[in-house]
C-alpha cells in the first residue's frame, strides 16, 4: 500500500459514502411514508382523543399535513445539521434516544461478531486441516446445523437450558434489576446477561465463517506457491499461517466487512427475545407506535455503520495483502 495514494483514497471513498447515504435517506424516508398507518391517529388514540380538528391540529404540529416533498426537504436539512427529528411517542429528540440505546447495540453485536469471526476461522482452519475426517465431519454438521437453524429458536433454547433448567445465567435485559452494582461487579453482571444474546446472533455468522474459511483453505493449499513452499522444506506450521491461511483471510473479510454492519441492524430479533435495550428493539418498538423519526433516526445511523465498516474493510484488505492497491 503506497501511503501517499491514502489521502486521495479515502477522499473519494468518503465522497461516495456520502452520496450513497444520502440516496438510502431518501429511500427510507419515500418506504416508511408510503407504509399504511398514520402516526396522528396513534397519538391521539395514545391521548384518548380522536375528533378531526384534534387529528388535524397534530399533523399540523408534526409536520404531516406539509406535501410529502415538503417533509422530504426538512428531513435532509435536519440531516445536515445531525437534527434526527423528534418523537412524538417518548416525546424526546431521536438523536438522544439512539444515543442512549446504541452502546447496547455495539457492545452486543461487537461481542457477536469477534465470537463469530474468531471461533468461525479457528473451526474452519481446523476443519480444512483435518479434511476428510471425523473432525472435518462434526465442524461441518455443526456450521450445517446453525446455519439452518432459526436465530429465535437458538435464542429460547439457550434461555431453557441455561436459564430454567440450569440457573446458570440471566434470560433478559442487559443488568439486574433492582441492584445497584459498581466496578467489577456492574461489569461481570452485563457480561453475564450479555453472553446468551452474543452467543444466539453469533452461532449463525460462526457456521458461515467456519464453512467459508474451509473452502477457501482448501483452494488456496492446491496453489503452486504453496506446493513450492513445501518443495522447499518450509515448515508446515509456517506454511498454514503464512500461505495458505493470509490469502484464505481474504475472501473472509470481505464477508465479514459487509455483515458486520448487517450485525448492527440485523440484531432486532435478537434484542426482542432478550429484551436488550438496544436501538434494534427500539425500532421495532418506534414500528409498532407509528414513530416515523425514530424509525428513520435508526436506519440513518446503521447505515452510516454499514458504510463506514465497507471502508475499513477496504483499508485491511490492503494490510493483509500487500498485492491490493488503494489507487
Amino acid at each position: 500500500m503506497d501511503p501517499s495514494r491514502l489521502p486521495g483514497f479515502l477522499a473519494g471513498r468518503l465522497f461516495k459514502a456520502v452520496l450513497i447515504i444520502i440516496a438510502i435517506v431518501i429511500c427510507n424516508f419515500l418506504l416508511i411514508h408510503a407504509a399504511p398507518g398514520d402516526p396522528a391517529s396513534v397519538i391521539a388514540g395514545q391521548s384518548g382523543a380522536a375528533d378531526e380538528r384534534f387529528l388535524a391540529q397534530l399533523r399540523q404540529q408534526f409536520g404531516l399535513d406539509q406535501p410529502l416533498y415538503v417533509q422530504l426537504w426538512i428531513y435532509l436539512k435536519g440531516i445536515m445539521t445531525l437534527d434526527l427529528g423528534f418523537s412524538h411517542r417518548q416525546q424526546q429528540p431521536v438523536w438522544k434516544l439512539i444515543a442512549e440505546r446504541l452502546p447496547a447495540t455495539l457492545l452486543l453485536t461487537g461481542a457477536a461478531f469477534a465470537f463469530a469471526v474468531a471461533g468461525g476461522v479457528a473451526l474452519g482452519t481446523l476443519a480444512a486441516r483435518r479434511v476428510g475426517t471425523w473432525w472435518d465431519s462434526i465442524i461441518t454438521v455443526i456450521a450445517l446445523t446453525f446455519y439452518a437453524t432459526p436465530l429465535f429458536w437458538v435464542g429460547l433454547m439457550l434461555v431453557l437450558f441455561f436459564s430454567v433448567w440450569l440457573e446458570w445465567l440471566p434470560s433478559f435485559g442487559m443488568t439486574s434489576v433492582g441492584v445497584e452494582l459498581h466496578g467489577f461487579a456492574a461489569v461481570w453482571d452485563v457480561a453475564q446477561h450479555l453472553l446468551l444474546p452474543a452467543l444466539t446472533l453469533g452461532l449463525f455468522y460462526l457456521a458461515v465463517y467456519a464453512r467459508l474459511t474451509r473452502a477457501t483453505m482448501l483452494e488456496v493449499a492446491d496453489q503452486d506457491f504453496v506446493k513450492t513452499a513445501r518443495a522447499k522444506g518450509v515448515p508446515e506450521g509456517r506454511v498454514v499461517r503464512a500461505h495458505v491461511l493470509r490469502n484464505a483471510l481474504l475472501p473472509v473479510i470481505t464477508f465479514a466487512g459487509i455483515q458486520a454492519g448487517q450485525l448492527v441492524g440485523g440484531s432486532i430479533l435478537v434484542e426482542t427475545v432478550f429484551a436488550w435495550p438496544g436501538i434494534g428493539r427500539l425500532a421495532f418498538e418506534a414500528l409498532l407506535a407509528r414513530d416515523y423519526p425514530v424509525l428513520m433516526g435508526v436506519f440513518f445511523c446503521t447505515s452510516v455503520i454499514v458504510v463506514l465498516f465497507n471502508l475499513a474493510t477496504d483499508l485491511l484488505y490492503a494490510v493483509i495483502d500487500p498485492r491490493v492497491e488503494v489507487g
